[in-house]
């Protein structure tokens, strides 16, 4: 039998956001990604870089706390190389980045 909850959207990413920040709490590097098993991990470090941005471009359209995309930022600087990062904030703020954010 299932059983559904009547909470409202608010009360469930308030509490995910804080279960979030548990997890991150505990974070020592970035954990096995099954979408990437192999050893370059290049492509993570992108896609983890992306992911935070649209997060936090999502949630702040929203008004909603962007805590939970903290995860995404610290998985990315933990693989990217710094000298990436910075290239990729400046092209952010240019309006020349590849990647769809």
């Amino acid at each position: 039998m299932l059983v559904y909850s009547c909470r409202p959207a608010s009360e469930f990413w308030s509490n995910m956001a804080d279960v979030i920040a548990e997890k991150i709490k505990g974070y020592r590097t970035a954990p096995f990604d099954a979408r990437f098993p192999n050893t370059n991990q290049t492509r993570n470090c992108f896609q983890n870089y992306l992911d935070f941005h649209r997060c936090n471009k999502a949630l702040s359209a929203k008004g909603q706390d962007v805590t939970p995309c903290e995860w995404y930022q610290r998985v990315y600087k933990s693989l990217c190389p710094i000298s990436w990062v910075e290239k990729w904030d400046g092209q952010v703020q240019d309006g020349s980045f590849p990647g769809k954010i």
